[in-house]
């Protein structure tokens, strides 16, 4: 046994190192995107982060950043290498994980020290296998190089399930408890990393039945599987919240009713469970007193919270009974080592639970960084329940069709919208002194909104209401509408239907039950989960984002074979493909299955490897299904993600790892049998005889080599297509861009932001680095909460309090949430002041909880401004001041036509004008990545000044135009300040960065931003030469030829420098990219009759035509050989509309080159008669009257219905949304 431990742990350390050397060589210098900037500083600083938080990565985190040797500049890499290195034990553990399991069935339970050459060669052989395959996988890899949960989750997946194999070969000692309770540990702590690491009880549990049970049953795993869902229930709906609600009510008491400091009770309550779980401990040891070990192990049981499962005490009161009755009727004789494993592993959960106390402590100290601010119990079990990203129906909910909830009427007549009451809330009292006591005060009721009943149905798997153009589009509902029923949508107070309104019951389109099962197979379950795993086991198409193959996206995102004759079939003809989807682009990855064949292999070995093959085989397979198909059922994604979902099932792919892993025993096991074909046993001893005999025979012992030798093979050709898009090094764009964004604000700015990657890399730049603590960063969807705006009214770092008229109580507990705008419509306008003056009033209207109602009696308004204060502030130039306006229109109603406006819009409203108002102090922006939606009543003042919009006294353009640049601000910024990561760099230049899909998309909005900056200065430029025309010797204060000059100059530069710094080569151009320069420099040849503009001009548009030339090639023989698909809205738009709009302007441009432009396009196979017929269509709606140009697509910019919400827009120059997961 010795000799075996030896080789497999030096092999097991040596994959170790291969995984380490792959994962620290590929790691990003710096930040990623989406959460990574978030958890680094929460790491650096020990700060608090978004729902449900993760208190043990930011300790091992911070760790981790202290080996930086205080270069703030290393903490990323330093956190980035953590998960590097937990990622590499986590391959260790796996291939101990993959040899143990293989060796229980190759080798006989104690001959390990008598194995065979061919026996190590397979048991080894199968755990490197495996372990490497997982080590280059696709979704592994991804999280193993950067600073985010999912590699600290799976390493304590693969702890677990290694550790639970260690209790296995000693279950026999009475010492191997300790195993069970070292896993309880590791379950604790591993609930401050992620929840995911619950879902592999299951398989820990048919583990201890296989070893325990001599003679095992299907009734005994069902038995077995059923009480392990059990644990799984009572840690994270009973442990868990059960703990945090107890202690908010113990600290209640002490502080409401005993006048003492917060969470002194949840300190009480601590003390008392751990008192009463040593007190039960202690009893159970001692064993002589059976009433006593009863007593005390059900108190300890009820303690710690395990049966509060639910919101009402129902569901506790019958578990407490029931346990009790158990403990003192039916149970005949004490259990005192069953119990004492209870009561010491829930002990060890809570010992790793308590990581927690972090959160709530470092929340008190009112950090920078401080999202929800869990400073209480109360608070806390809110945050852990993630109370913000709200419900998801997953047994029996609404339908999608429910559309809104249904409305309640009282006894006046008046209908609002009908809730169910939960639990009471609590929350701390907002002081108005500094000398007043502690408290809580009640803020009302939990309240869940409630739809017509008729709407509920079992398994609803379509259900986001948010998305229901995209389930009519999936169902086509327009040629196939769904049946209708009977809904009340109004009820009076005792829930019937209200009949004194006429719509109190409408007839509503209801899904079917298996169209909720066909939606949960055909892209829940198909194109969120199976599509990933194929990525990892046979290949990929590209990185682009997808959005369901099923509704026409064949080009984006897609599993494949790298077998053509299969992949054409369902994708198209893949060597016609975009190039930028193909093989250029590096996200290519073709595998061929090989992965795929092996772990089918082995999984099929392993089944069929007798009795301990077969529970081998449920083990993995249930840790497969927990880990991903599970996750799946729980999760009940809505379409549209704004980000691939597979890390989250990373899980399940390390489980199939193992398959794989075993495939290489099932080969050479598979020809062992082959030598023995027409032998046959008469029994199972003379079976296994017969194979111990061919095993050893020559072609045993070569078959061996061989299965090794494809074992080693199928990773190595993984790595090969696998290391180019995940080689990290070197990039540096989520550190730089965020830079970019806080560098384009004047000093002691406010920048109001939306999604992860427009906050998350100022937030880390900001706390990590230290860089423009001046700026605050204001994220308009925290904007809503009453916590984010008590922090915003609190000094952070070189930012002072932001100003407002909001005071401590105006949106504290919940107050004014919403607000109704109760427009007239007629021409009522007031300032801001006085609007807000009246909405923050002391005796505004409140609800039944007492909960101020939001009301805004106009949506007309104005903003009084200083112009001279705007000069000074340097908001505006001195040469601008004329052009100011005294007064800023907000047509507030306008840009909320809803008629409602959330507590995020009236805060933005009083921040801008407390702003402007005191002497524009505070230079208020908007990312230029935040939706235009959410700043459409200050529009018309925005300017540019590089990826941020700037609110300025100038009214530059109208409501819809496009936003102009302030061109002497932006233009210093860009050339002086902006970054480039990575891409300016050596590596950069040669295309050797691997830029995924998100990088790209920021590249190319900062292309658009610069390209915005040059219009704007030819724009500028043409208003000189125009001033020169009329006479004008001066423009905006100075000489017109000089000021000419200077913005021509300086156009080209911009361009240029954007062609030089983000090259072509670094990061292919976007849609629109080539066209909008090709336009620049046509507008300065028509300035200046430089033929070198037109050239630039000229080429652009033709290396445009090129590369979308290859969308309209595609199309078309998509639509000839493969009818049946169909390419989805923007490829068609790519296809069918930009390519024509390219050729006008290439004509346009140049006419003695266009002959010969046909005649390549048609040579590349595009077929140019369907492009000029589209071009004389276009034509022809643009010469059509004024009045039907609204039902015309504009020629140069239409784009498809559903473009923008398609999440794939900002591909093509914007950002998404972004939503937690």
């Amino acid at each position: 046994m010795k000799k075996y431990r030896l080789i497999d742990n030096v092999i097991g350390w040596l994959v170790f190192v291969v995984a380490a050397i792959t994962y620290l060589l590929t790691i990003e210098p710096t930040a990623s995107f989406w959460d990574c900037p978030e958890f680094i500083a929460q790491a650096f600083k020990s700060e608090v982060g978004h729902p449900p938080g993760n208190p043990i990565f930011i300790l091992v985190g911070r760790f981790a950043a202290n080996f930086a040797g205080g270069d703030v500049m290393a903490v990323s890499k330093c956190v980035n290498a953590m998960s590097a290195l937990l990622s590499a034990a986590t391959i260790l553990f796996l291939f101990w994980t993959v040899t143990h399991l293989v060796k229980k069935l190759v080798v006989k339970d104690g001959e390990e020290d008598g194995m065979t050459l061919t026996q190590y060669l397979v048991v080894m052989g199968s755990g490197v296998c495996g372990a490497l395959v997982y080590t280059w996988s696709d979704t592994f890899w991804f999280s193993a190089v950067e600073a985010e949960v999912y590699a600290f989750s799976s390493f304590c997946t693969a702890l677990v399930v290694w550790l639970m194999l260690k209790w296995e070969d000693q279950a026999d000692d009475p010492r191997s408890d300790r195993w069970i309770i070292l896993i309880a540990y590791v379950f604790g702590f591993s609930l401050g990393v992620h929840l995911l690491n619950l879902l592999c009880i299951p398989a820990l549990a048919l583990i201890f039945y296989y070893r325990k049970w001599k003679e095992t049953t299907v009734k005994g795993s069902l038995i077995t599987l059923l009480v392990s869902f059990a644990v799984i229930v009572a840690i994270l709906y009973g442990l868990e919240p059960g703990f945090v609600e107890l202690g908010g009510y113990f600290d209640l008491l002490f502080v409401n009713t005993f006048g003492m400091s917060y969470n002194s009770g949840v300190l009480f309550y601590a003390f008392l469970t751990l008192a009463i779980f040593s007190w039960a401990i202690y009893e159970i040891y001692k064993g002589t007193n059976a009433t006593l070990m009863r007593v005390s192990f059900l108190l300890a049981i009820v303690i710690s919270g395990m049966l509060f499962i639910g919101d009402n005490l129902l569901i506790p009161l019958v578990l407490v009974i029931a346990l009790a009755v158990y403990l003192f009727k039916f149970m005949k004789k004490v259990q005192r080592r069953i119990m004492a494993n209870i009561l010491i592993s829930s002990l060890m959960i809570f010992i790793g639970f308590s990581c927690y106390a972090l959160i709530i402590i470092r929340s008190s100290a009112n950090l920078p960084l401080d999202e929800n601010s869990p400073n209480t119990m109360f608070a806390l079990n809110s945050y852990l329940s993630r109370d913000q990203y709200g419900k998801t129906p997953l047994l029996y909910g609404p339908v999608y069709t429910a559309g809104s909830p249904q409305y309640q009427s009282n006894s006046q007549g008046m209908a609002s919208t009908r809730f169910k009451k939960g639990t009471k809330q609590w929350a701390r009292v907002v002081k108005t002194s500094a000398d007043q006591p502690d408290q809580y005060v009640g803020t009302g009721y939990a309240k869940d909104p409630v739809y017509p009943s008729e709407m509920n149905m079992l398994f609803p798997r379509i259900w986001s209401t948010a998305h229901a153009n995209y389930y009519n589009t999936y169902f086509d509902t327009e040629n196939k509408p769904f049946s209708e029923t009977l809904a009340t949508i109004i009820v009076d107070e005792n829930g019937n239907p209200d009949t004194r309104f006429n719509q109190s019951q409408q007839m509503l389109p209801k899904p079917s039950f298996f169209n909720n099962i066909e939606f949960f197979l055909g892209y829940q379950l198909n194109y969120m989960y199976m599509r990933y795993f194929l990525w990892n086991f046979a290949g990929r198409q590209n990185d682009v984002q997808g959005l369901n193959c099923e509704m026409g996206d064949v080009t984006r995102g897609n599993w494949i074979t790298g077998f053509n004759f299969l992949d054409n079939a369902r994708l198209g003809d893949q060597e016609l493909l975009p190039a930028e989807y193909g093989k250029e682009n590096k996200g290519h990855n073709v595998f061929y299955c090989l992965p795929l064949l092996l772990g089918i292999i082995g999984l099929l070995w392993q089944a069929f490897a007798g009795k301990r093959g077969i529970e081998q085989f449920w083990v993995v397979f249930f840790l497969f299904f927990m880990t991903g198909i599970a996750i799946v059922l729980y999760l009940n994604q809505p379409p549209l993600q704004p980000r691939e979902r597979d890390y989250a099932y990373a899980g399940s792919f390390y489980a199939y790892a193992i398959w794989v892993g075993m495939g290489v025993a099932g080969l050479w096991s598979f020809v062992v049998k082959l030598l023995n074909r027409g032998k046959k046993a008469k029994n199972e001893a003379e079976a296994e005889k017969l194979f111990a005999e061919a095993a050893a025979t020559t072609p045993s012992k070569a078959m061996a080599f061989v299965a090794v030798a494809i074992g080693l093979i199928v990773p190595l050709q993984m790595v090969s297509q696998t290391w180019d898009d995940h080689d990290r090094s070197y990039r540096t764009a989520a550190h730089d861009f965020g830079m970019n964004y806080l560098s384009s604000l004047d000093e002691n700015a406010i920048i109001f932001t939306n999604g992860d990657n427009d906050t998350f890399p100022l937030w880390y730049l900001q706390e990590v680095e230290g860089y423009r603590t001046d700026v605050r960063v204001v994220n308009l969807m925290y904007l809503s909460t009453d916590w984010y705006i008590a922090q915003m009214q609190r000094a952070a770092y070189k930012s002072a309090p932001l100003p407002m008229m909001a005071d401590s109580l105006s949106y504290a507990y919940g107050n004014r949430g919403g607000t109704t705008i109760e427009d007239d419509g007629l021409f009522n306008i007031l300032s801001v002041t006085d609007a807000l003056k009246k909405f923050y009033a002391a005796d505004a209207e409140r609800d039944e909880d007492g909960i101020v109602r939001g009301k805004l009696e106009s949506g007309k308004f104005f903003i009084n401004s200083n112009a001279d204060a705007a000069v000074k502030a340097g908001v505006i130039s001195a040469g601008m001041r004329d052009l100011a306006e005294d007064q800023l229109n907000i047509p507030f109603a306008d840009a909320h036509q809803n008629g409602w406006a959330s507590a995020s819009d009236m805060m933005m409203l009083d921040l801008v004008n407390a702003s402007i108002t005191q002497g524009w102090k505070r230079p208020v922006y908007f990312a230029c990545t935040v939706s235009d939606d959410m700043y459409a009543e200050f529009a018309p003042y925005l300017q540019l000044t590089g990826m941020a919009y700037q609110i300025t006294p100038l009214r530059t353009q109208n409501y819809g135009d496009e936003i102009v640049a302030n061109t002497d601000k932006m233009y210093k910024n860009v050339t002086t300040k902006f970054r480039w990561g990575g891409l300016d760099t050596p590596e950069g230049r040669a295309g050797k960065i691997y830029l995924d899909e998100t990088v790209r998309r920021m590249v190319n909005t900062t292309r658009t931003m610069m390209i915005t900056l040059a219009n704007s200065l030819v724009d500028e430029a043409t208003a000189a030469q125009d001033a020169k025309k009329d006479g004008k010797a001066t423009i905006y204060g100075e000489n017109v030829d000089k000021f000419f000059a200077d913005r021509v100059a300086k156009a080209e530069k911009v361009l240029a420098l954007m062609q030089d710094k983000m090259s072509e080569k670094a990061c292919a151009y976007s849609f629109n990219n080539r066209m909008q320069m090709g336009r620049v420099y046509e507008s300065l040849y028509q300035l200046t009759n430089k033929e070198a503009y037109r050239k630039s001009a000229i080429a652009l548009v033709e290396g445009d035509l090129m590369q979308f030339s290859q969308y309209a090639v595609f199309a078309q023989r998509l639509s000839e050989k493969y009818p049946m698909l169909s390419t989805c809205n923007i490829d068609n738009y790519l296809a069918h509309s930009y390519l024509p709009q390219l050729l006008m302007f290439y004509e346009q441009i140049n006419k003695a080159g266009y002959p010969a432009m046909l005649k390549k396009l048609a040579a590349k196979g595009v077929d140019t008669r369907a492009v000029q017929a589209s071009i004389q269509m276009m034509l022809q709606q643009q010469s059509q009257p004024q009045q039907h140009q609204e039902d015309a697509a504009p020629a140069d910019s239409s784009m498809p219905e559903g473009f923008a919400d398609s999440g794939l827009v900002g591909m093509l120059g914007g950002l998404p949304n972004d939503e937690e997961e």
